[in-house]
């Protein structure tokens, strides 16, 4: 009988990403990196191997252009007269870090390591 012995897990490094007076995409990209360890020379596609992410300063993103009054996010219920929708500024007033998850989990690979890498995000 073979027994199975399990890989050693490497201890999860920790990022630290201040977004004062940077754009949302930027910011949203560079996080992705890290989540994913597109980093580390031990990338793997399959594997969670990526940092936890720490972001300060949220509040202080920078929004090109006309984002605030144009872009909106819709929610569809799936039921007739089911459309939501929300503009940019009103998320922003609400929650300023949902904005930014928002953009990292549309940016994430749409696969079952989507939402571990999402719980390694954090706000400071």
């Amino acid at each position: 009988m073979k027994k199975y012995i399990k890989p050693k897990v490497a201890p999860v490094e920790t990022c630290e990403i201040d977004a004062k007076d940077q754009s949302l995409g930027r910011v949203a990209t560079a996080i992705v990196r890290l989540l994913q360890g597109k980093n580390k020379p031990s990338f793997l596609t399959y594997l969670d191997k990526g940092s936890k992410v720490i972001v300060k300063n949220v509040s202080q993103i920078k929004y090109t252009g006309n984002k605030l009054e144009n872009k909106t996010y819709y929610h569809y219920s799936g039921y007739p007269g089911g459309m939501k929708s929300k503009l940019l500024k009103d998320v922003v007033a609400k929650d300023p870090s949902d904005a930014l998850k928002r953009a990292v989990y549309n940016m994430l690979p749409k696969n079952r390591l989507r939402k571990d890498r999402m719980k390694k995000l954090s706000f400071a």
